[in-house]
């Protein structure tokens, strides 16, 4: 008899919780991007060049340092600030300047910035510089087709030697010839 008891009472305290869990897993309704927008993406990490170049130190500077620190080269660790640009159809929507982490700003540096665009085609360029002097060092420009509800990400990739988007098959295609590498997920 308790051990019936003690089922009801537990059926009657789990019933409740699991109608709670049922009715917030449907309401309210989200979407992560409004309807007939695509979600655009700007996700990296990179390290960039050295903000000062080494330096060869003379005998007169070796001389003046202990002996376990008399490395020939003296190359300053900070490194130079980032700057990011993308434009859509022409229009600038990021223009930043990203600081290296680190105490002495000698990381990586990272970005991460969301976008709901309007679905359709789109001319979309990308541009970083990465050095402390001259103009941006990688540029990608191509033409895509974003699909409503779609997401494109777009990532740095030394390896590949540039910009890298991804997306999802519905989402996303290249409109055209494209210089982009395009790999779905």
């Amino acid at each position: 008899m308790k051990q019936a008891v003690r089922m009801l009472a537990q059926l009657a305290l789990y019933l409740p919780l699991m109608a709670l869990i049922g009715i917030f897993s449907t309401w309210p309704p989200f979407t992560e991007v409004p309807p007939g927008d695509a979600l655009l993406r700007l996700s990296f990490t990179h390290a960039a060049q050295r903000r000062h170049p080494c330096h060869t130190r003379t005998a007169a500077e070796l001389a003046k340092l202990p002996p376990n620190m008399r490395a020939p080269l003296d190359c300053p660790r900070e490194r130079a600030l980032i700057r990011i640009e993308l434009a859509l159809d022409g229009k600038v929507l990021i223009e930043r300047e990203l600081a290296p982490a680190g105490l002495r700003r000698d990381g990586a540096a990272t970005a991460y910035f969301r976008l709901a665009v309007p679905a359709g085609l789109h001319h979309i360029a990308v541009r970083m510089q990465d050095r402390p002097e001259g103009g941006f060092t990688f540029q990608r420009e191509t033409e895509l087709e974003l699909a409503p509800g779609s997401a494109l990400v777009i990532d740095f990739d030394p390896a590949h030697v540039g910009f890298v988007l991804r997306g999802s098959r519905r989402c996303a295609r290249p409109y055209g010839p494209s210089r982009y590498h395009l790999t779905y997920i």
